[in-house]
C-alpha cells in the first residue's frame, strides 16, 4: 500500500493502477446520490475484500490516472458514516489517510473494506458483487450461495461450541448456569499462535494480553467501569493442553479436572485456553448463581446477564490483541452458549430484584462472523449480534445500551 504522495505519484507514472477485483479508484462523494453510488462500491468490495484509493481519478479517453487531492477535513468520518448507515447490515472499514506535500488541508484517502463475515450486504434493496473491473447487481443464484456459504461457516462454528458445552468440566457439578465462548480464525494457518503458545514465557505473554483487555479505557468506559467476578484475571494458573495452552482458576487442573477444595465459591471457575491455530475458548461457570429471596427465603438460582456481557466484550478485546500480536488480519467465527437456562431469570446489579421473565429453553447459542476492523471499531456490534435474542428474551437489552453500541 502507498504511504505518500510519492508512492501514488510513482504508482501513476509506472502504470501500476489498474482498477481490478480488488482495487477501485474515486473522487470523493460530493452529493446524496455519490454517497449511495459510494455504499454500493463498499458492499460490492465486501464479497472478497478490497481497497478504494479516493483521491486518484481515471481519465476514461486516455485511461490513464492522475493525481486528484481532495479535501481530508471530515472525509474518514463521511465515508466510515456511509457504510455504516446505508449498506445492509452495515459495514465496517479501515481509512488511511495521505496528505499532500503542499500540506493544504488536501490528500488521499486509502479505505479497506475487509471480505465481510455477513456478506452480501444490500443496498436499496439489491446485492451487489464485484467482476473483473466493476461491481454488478447480483443475480439470486449467487446470492442464495452467499448465505449457503454463510450458514456452512456458522454450522462448523457451532460444532465447536457444542463440542466445548459437551466438554463441559463440571457438567455434573453444582446448580450453576456456565458461559461458554470460542473464536476461530476463519484463514489462519494451523500454527499462527505459535509464537505465543510456543515459547518458554508463554504465561507471561498471555497475562500482559489479558492485563490489557483490563486496561482498555475506551472498554472499561463501554462497560461503564462494571466488573464481574470471575473475570479474565481470575485465571492465573497456567496449563499445557494439547495442541495449545490455558489459564484457569486455582480449582480446574492441568487435564481439565474439577478439584473441589470445600472453600466459598470454589464452584466458579473460569478458563482461557489458546490454541496454537489461533483458536481461542472462554469457560466460566458463575453465569448464575444462588439468592435467597420471598417469605421461605428458599435460594433461586438467577442469572447474571451482565456477566455475559463483560466477558463477551472482554473475549473479543482479547482476540483483537491476539490478531495484533500474531500479524493475523484476516475474519474470525465467533460463538457463545450457555447452559441450564431454563426457568431462571435474571439479575442485574441495577435492581435489588429478579426480574419476572423466566427463560423459557435450556440452552442458548449463538454465531457470528467478525472482521478485524469489527473487533477494533464496532465490538459492541458484534456483541449485540452474539447477546441480543438472550438479553431481549430476558428483558434486559435496554439496561447495556452502551456495551452494545460503538462511538462514531
Amino acid at each position: 500500500m502507498p504511504k505518500t504522495e510519492a508512492d501514488l505519484q510513482a504508482a501513476v507514472d509506472g502504470g501500476l493502477f489498474e482498477e481490478s477485483h480488488h482495487l477501485d479508484l474515486k473522487k470523493a462523494p460530493n452529493s446524496k446520490g455519490d454517497n449511495k453510488e459510494l455504499a454500493r462500491d463498499l458492499s460490492s468490495f465486501a464479497v472478497d475484500g478490497g481497497t478504494l484509493i479516493i483521491g486518484v481519478q481515471e481519465n476514461k479517453e486516455s485511461r490513464t490516472f492522475v493525481l486528484a487531492p481532495q479535501p481530508l477535513n471530515g472525509l474518514p468520518e463521511k465515508i466510515e458514516q456511509v457504510a455504516r448507515t446505508i449498506p445492509d447490515p452495515p459495514l465496517t472499514i479501515l481509512t488511511e489517510e495521505i496528505r499532500a506535500a503542499a500540506d493544504d488541508g488536501t490528500g488521499y484517502l486509502i479505505v479497506h473494506i475487509p471480505a465481510s463475515p455477513v456478506a452480501p450486504h444490500m443496498v436499496d434493496n439489491r446485492y451487489f458483487g464485484r467482476g473483473d473491473k466493476t461491481k454488478y447487481q447480483m443475480g439470486d443464484a449467487e446470492v442464495v450461495s452467499l448465505h449457503a456459504r454463510r450458514r456452512n461457516t456458522e454450522a462448523d462454528t457451532l460444532a465447536l461450541l457444542r463440542k466445548e458445552m459437551d466438554e463441559d468440566p463440571l457438567r455434573d457439578v453444582g446448580a450453576q448456569s456456565h458461559l461458554f465462548l470460542v473464536a476461530q480464525p476463519t484463514a489462519g494457518r494451523r500454527d499462527m499462535c505459535l509464537s505465543i503458545t510456543g515459547v518458554q514465557d508463554w504465561n507471561m505473554r498471555l497475562h500482559t494480553l489479558i492485563r490489557r483487555v483490563h486496561e482498555n479505557q475506551s472498554l472499561r468506559a463501554a462497560l461503564e467501569d462494571e466488573g464481574f467476578s470471575p473475570d479474565l484475571s481470575h485465571a492465573h494458573q497456567g496449563h499445557r493442553r494439547a495442541r495449545g495452552v490455558a489459564l484457569s482458576s486455582a480449582n480446574l487442573k492441568s487435564d481439565r479436572t474439577y478439584a473441589a477444595d470445600g472453600s466459598y465459591g470454589d464452584e466458579d471457575v473460569i478458563e482461557v485456553q489458546l490454541f496454537e491455530d489461533g483458536g481461542l475458548r472462554l469457560f466460566m461457570t458463575r453465569l448464575s448463581d444462588g439468592l435467597r429471596s420471598g417469605s421461605r427465603n428458599e435460594e433461586e438460582q438467577v442469572l447474571f446477564d451482565a456477566g455475559a456481557v463483560i466477558l463477551t466484550r472482554h473475549m473479543l478485546e482479547l482476540v483483537r490483541l491476539v490478531s495484533d500480536d500474531v500479524g493475523y488480519h484476516g475474519n474470525w467465527a465467533v460463538a457463545v452458549g450457555a447452559n441450564r437456562l431454563r426457568g431462571r431469570r435474571r439479575h442485574t446489579q441495577q435492581s435489588l430484584f429478579p426480574s419476572n421473565h423466566k427463560y423459557s429453553a435450556d440452552t442458548y447459542e449463538e454465531t457470528t462472523g467478525a472482521t478485524l476492523a469489527e473487533l477494533r471499531d464496532a465490538p459492541g456490534t458484534v456483541t449485540r449480534r452474539l447477546l441480543g435474542p438472550l438479553l431481549r428474551s430476558l428483558d434486559s437489552e435496554e439496561l447495556f445500551t452502551k456495551a452494545l453500541a460503538d462511538e462514531g
